[in-house]
């Protein structure tokens, strides 16, 4: 039975001291804001034919992975910040776990397929309609969340086989998988070389081909005759590249953190900024960066087409 083999039925999150009112109000407003701008996204680029291209396809899919981001982890950070003590179950942990791990290997992933559809339009516009048809978009964008849904099975039936002894306690304020592996009293290195693994073939690969296409665009853009299709092409492209910046940096601090100088608060922070943070910032940055997005929420709440 599980709780034979982990000695355990609920973990102690010591992420939180004691109730915390000004964290829920904290977490509260970055996950209204998250949902809020996210659905925002996925509202126009639904009702806004201008926004049914390839390039906000993946959109709207980064935009509904960020939604479950912030939802798997956040309500229960919510509940948790007023409580005197902050707890979760074995099994509510090993959930939110495989969640939080299906939607960050979807999300490295999608956002190397970003890379390549902006590399396709860009670079090769003549081929780029046949290159992103509709089916290879729905294609590769199915084919990212089963690879994240894999990546976190492997990971979950991995952490299903430690044993915790004594008080469970996570240094954290949610459940992933090196708190657990921190926290276990069993074996871990089986759990640890999927890490490493998934940071090379989930992270590092698709970050690889994210440079790779942006390098392509790049000297492409400086090419470009016409100073308005560099400014627009590199307004765009500088906004992808800041979220999968922000993405990829953050999510390699989570993951691959030394051993030695660890700190709770500091891993607690990065997490948050991996998790949270990163999800509500997102389409801050599409919005602002974007005319045709802008333009989308301009016409749909003022009914006005231009700028």
């Amino acid at each position: 039975a599980v709780e034979n083999q982990t000695h355990v039925t609920e973990f102690t999150l010591l992420g939180f001291s004691h109730g915390q009112p000004f964290l829920f109000v904290l977490f509260l407003a970055i996950y209204l804001a998250t949902l809020l701008g996210n659905s925002a996204i996925l509202a126009l680029v639904f009702l806004d034919p201008h926004l049914h291209s390839p390039m906000y396809f993946f959109l709207s899919h980064l935009s509904c992975l960020d939604i479950c981001y912030s939802s798997v982890t956040v309500p229960k950070i919510l509940a948790n910040a007023l409580r005197p003590q902050a707890t979760i179950s074995y099994r509510g942990c090993l959930a939110q776990m495989f969640f939080l791990m299906w939607c960050a290997g979807t999300e490295c992933v999608l956002l190397a397929v970003m890379a390549y559809d902006r590399y396709a339009a860009i670079c090769q516009p003549l081929r780029y309609a046949h290159a992103m048809s509709w089916g290879v978009c729905v294609a590769a964008a199915t084919g990212c969340w089963l690879w994240g849904m894999l990546d976190s099975a492997v990971h979950t039936l991995l952490a299903t086989r430690l044993s915790f002894c004594g008080a469970a306690r996570l240094q954290h304020i949610f459940c992933d998988v090196p708190p657990l592996l921190r926290a276990a009293c069993s074996i871990t290195h089986p759990s640890e070389v999927a890490l490493h693994a998934a940071s090379i073939f989930v992270g590092l690969g698709p970050f690889l081909l994210v440079i790779v296409s942006y390098l392509r665009i790049l000297a492409t853009i400086i090419q470009m005759p016409m100073a308005t299709s560099r400014r627009k092409a590199f307004s765009t492209c500088s906004a992808h590249l800041l979220v999968v910046t922000l993405y990829f940096v953050t999510a390699n601090l989570n993951y691959n953190r030394p051993s030695s100088g660890y700190s709770p608060a500091a891993d607690t922070l990065v997490s948050v900024l991996y998790c949270i943070v990163t999800p509500m910032l997102n389409h801050l940055i599409y919005s602002l960066r974007n005319q045709e997005v802008r333009g989308a929420l301009r016409k749909a709440v003022w009914g006005q087409g231009t700028l």
